[in-house]
């Protein structure tokens, strides 16, 4: 795809969020209604295929235009953003890792959205730390037998399909070594979850709408070529490498998040009078906004340049932490810093900016919490400037 026509994409996604995103953002997030009008409108303009390759019938979009879409969405509603971030890491999965004859089965109904969903790793006692997860999966003749639970999976209620982690081999050390991923369809063809699978919704602060469960597997029963990749023991590799993308994702919501943050609090400063004049007149307002302007840039950049690195194909774990902590953290203060600036209407859930600070915690902590970035930045730095 040519740079004009990935281009042209951005701009119809641009216009798409201001004019639908937009206005149904507050009272879908009050009323915590999944938004499936718009879910049908993202189906129509192939954002549920957006990185998967074009012979599978994606866009094969850069990883640059893909976080930049990210970034429209967000600075509008970040919530949906996570509708296809999550269905797109399992693609990416596949796509990478997969048998040519699971690609040909799985993505092309993944790029259409006829089949979405989304990438089952945390549990209730693993998070970041993926190589602690329970969850088991047993061989038995064709099928695989899956026990277990799984906590805050996104487009497990909604969607139809997940990349499952789970542990084939429970003895071996380190433990990511035995542990696989299946990729498994929880409906049936009239819509119905399938026998052995419990999904409840889970009540959240912020980022509501979209729908985080928690699974509970049963003797749930699974084919066993949908062992992703046809061998048992690379499943913690192929989680991890869709993190990059996750990371990257994650980095883009929360430019676009400081970035809507900003301007709420832009236009508020210029139309709020204390004392005879704009408050934007004042000095305590300007110094807020100056720093709320210098950081939403920075994280662009960050962004930009991480998503550069995943396009060469080499690996870009620090680039991704990077752009990933420090756009998250970008988001919190600027929707913090203009919760101050709109003032005691701030607290009113008639203003958008409150949604904003309820959302922009979640950055932090979703796709491995912003200490473990760290980590990994100073890992990485390490590696690649050996003393």
């Amino acid at each position: 795809m040519s740079s004009d026509d990935e281009k042209m994409i951005l701009d119809t996604i641009s216009k798409w969020a201001e004019r639908e995103v937009r206005p149904i953002a507050m009272a879908c997030d009050h009323e915590d209604t999944y938004p499936h009008a718009l879910v049908e409108q993202m189906k129509e303009l192939g954002l549920f295929g957006a990185t998967i390759g074009a012979d599978y019938g994606g866009l094969n979009l850069s990883a640059s235009t893909y976080s930049s879409i990210v970034e429209e969405v967000a600075q509008h509603w970040m919530a949906p953003s996570g509708i296809f971030n999550s269905h797109l890491i399992t693609a990416s999965c596949i796509e990478r890792a997969g048998t040519d004859a699971q690609k040909e089965k799985w993505l092309p109904r993944m790029a259409t959205g006829e089949l979405r969903g989304g990438i089952a790793l945390t549990e209730p006692n693993a998070g970041t730390d993926l190589q602690g997860i329970r969850t088991t999966a047993r061989l038995d003749g064709d099928h695989y037998i899956v026990n277990g639970a799984k906590t805050w999976i996104t487009n497990s209620l909604n969607g139809g399909c997940l990349g499952l982690l789970v542990k084939t081999d429970a003895s071996t050390t380190p433990p990511r070594a035995g542990m696989s991923m299946l990729f498994i369809e929880t409906r049936d063809e009239e819509g119905n979850l399938r026998p052995g699978l419990t999904v409840k919704k889970m009540k959240k602060f912020g980022y509501r709408s979209i729908d985080s469960c928690e699974l509970t597997f049963e003797d749930f029963r699974v084919p066993a070529d949908s062992l992703i990749g046809g061998e048992e023991g690379r499943g913690f590799y192929h989680a991890v490498g869709g993190l990059e993308l996750g990371r990257i994702n994650i980095a883009a919501r929360g430019a676009g998040m400081a970035r809507g943050a900003l301007a709420l609090a832009t236009r508020y400063a210029q139309e709020r009078k204390t004392f005879g004049k704009p408050i934007c007149e004042h000095q305590a307002v300007q110094l807020k906004l100056a720093e709320m302007a210098t950081k939403t840039e920075a994280a662009r950049l960050l962004v930009r340049s991480a998503a550069r690195a995943y396009d060469t194909g080499e690996r870009c774990d620090m680039e991704a932490g990077m752009a990933k902590y420090f756009a998250s953290e970008a988001a919190v203060f600027c929707a913090e810093q203009a919760m101050r600036i709109f003032g005691g209407y701030s607290f009113s859930k008639e203003y958008e900016i409150e949604r904003f600070y309820r959302d922009a915690m979640l950055l932090c902590i979703g796709e491995g919490t912003n200490e473990m970035q760290r980590i990994i930045i100073a890992r990485q730095l390490i590696s690649r400037n050996p003393a």
